[in-house]
């Protein structure tokens, strides 16, 4: 549709200086002292939806960071599309890291070098713009309501008692969502699944006080060493998870959706180049792109203990601890596994430890079938763009609240991102490509003309 190319380029300087107001908002969910820009972010939100051409726009208070929530209906008779987005960021620490200021966005190499850049600023802003080119062009085939929340990167901890509160006006056909990714910049694509998630925080406690390495040492047990013991323990040779019923749900996945997955465009030495690897690891049987998408993980964030300071000091510690993650394919429940790891962590304990294992939060995965109109309509709209047909991929990441969204409110989502493994999301230097964030603005319009199409 030419129309949206041209309205694209007469308007491209405009839709950054806007995407840069809301990037330079320091909107960070898990940090206290930034809720008063998640208001900011949020108030943002409303005027964007606003003049981009909504009917109505407003902030909603939750018992955690706010929602804004805009719509326009221009026929209820006609399919409805609710788009979800979140305001919230990732903290930027280490700040040190950073080659530019991550709240200053700066376009360098043909990318956008920002916190939020992609995720989700950048990614959710594409619906923005395509709503507002459709709108103004009066072309708008469906009715369209937004729902953009302060929470994701938290868990979204209170978004779903909002959703249940507010059912009957975020009713909808589908859930569209871009926060997701690409496999190139060149191979369009559309993520059919996500994995859950499972995450722990572990506390080893051994003598009552810290010692003196060198009058206790080899007398009593040392938690870090305890600990680093047990964790060990969770896998196997073959790296699969130790813990007994862990992988009695897992969804086996066909050898006919291995064999497509199979076809996705993969380069292994090109992965390991990336990441400065020797050589990939994993579970035993399965590729990489199955390991990140179709299998069950355990993995620790996070472990500390004793004396990290500066030069040296002979302490056996009091205490260790761990922050340890699962990812989790469908059918696995992450309530299920929380305890069935706890039970095991704690069983496994030698008498001269004592174990404390705290649930931090978790969330279902997600599948959503390649037979769907939904599914069609977004992938007639990858090729208008891209000249080929979208391959479907299930993701490694989570996305808890997509799988709450399809309990509570009964409908699917479509995850339609633009994002690439190189955008270092959740890491310094996060950044966007300009040409991901107009290819997706220039996208998003032509699944709406799809799907209404598809739905008649």
């Amino acid at each position: 549709m030419d129309y949206i190319n041209k309205y694209v380029e007469e308007n491209k300087d405009r839709f950054l200086e806007e995407l840069f107001g809301l990037i330079r908002i320091p909107s960070i969910s898990s940090i206290a002292e930034n809720k008063p820009d998640m208001y900011k972010a949020a108030e943002y939100w409303k005027k964007l939806i606003l003049e981009a051409g909504a009917d109505r726009a407003e902030v909603y208070e939750t018992e955690g960071n706010p929602v804004t929530y805009g719509e326009k209906i221009i026929d209820p008779s006609l399919p409805t599309v609710l788009v979800y987005g979140h305001m919230d960021v990732m903290p930027v620490d280490p700040l040190e890291l950073w080659n530019t200021d991550p709240f200053e966005p700066v376009i360098k190499d043909g990318k956008i070098w920002a916190r939020g850049a992609d995720d989700d600023k950048g990614q959710a802003f594409i619906h923005a713009k395509a709503f507002e080119i459709m709108v103004k062009n009066n072309t708008l085939p469906c009715n369209i309501k937004f729902m953009i929340e302060g929470e994701e990167e938290v868990g979204s901890p209170n978004l779903p008692k909002w959703c249940a509160d507010n059912k009957e006006m975020l009713k909808a056909d589908v859930i569209l969502v871009s926060d997701t990714g690409m496999i190139a910049p060149d191979v369009p694509t559309i993520t059919t699944g996500l994995r859950g998630l499972s995450y722990w925080e572990v506390e080893v406690t051994g003598p009552n006080r810290d010692l003196h390495s060198g009058l206790f040492g080899g007398a009593v047990a040392n938690p870090i060493n305890q600990l680093a013991k047990m964790i060990a323990d969770m896998l196997d040779d073959n790296n699969h998870v130790t813990i007994p019923g862990f992988y009695d749900d897992v969804l086996e996945v066909s050898d006919d959706e291995r064999a497509l997955m199979a076809k996705a465009p993969y380069s292994e030495q090109g992965y390991k180049d990336a990441l400065n690897v020797k050589e990939l690891w994993g579970e035993k049987g399965f590729t990489t792109n199955e390991r990140t998408g179709i299998r069950p993980t355990f993995d620790v964030c996070g472990m500390w203990g004793g004396y990290t300071g500066e030069g040296a000091k002979t302490v056996l510690p009091s205490k260790a601890y761990a922050k340890i993650s699962s990812r989790l394919v469908p059918n696995q429940q992450h309530e299920k596994i929380s305890k069935l790891f706890k039970e095991y962590f704690e069983s496994i304990a030698p008498d001269y430890i004592k174990v404390n294992v705290e649930y931090l939060h978790g969330g279902p995965s997600y599948v959503c079938p390649i037979d769907l109109p939904e599914y069609k309509a977004a992938e007639l709209a990858l090729k208008d763009t891209y000249g080929k047909t979208a391959v479907p991929v299930r993701s490694g990441g989570s996305i808890p609240i997509i799988s709450t969204f399809e309990e509570i409110l009964g409908i699917k989502s479509i995850l339609m991102g633009f994002g690439l493994e190189s955008n270092a999301i959740h890491s310094p230097n996060e950044n966007f490509p300009l040409e991901q964030l107009f290819n997706g603005i220039k996208t998003i319009p032509n699944f709406y003309k799809h799907y209404a199409d598809l739905k008649k």
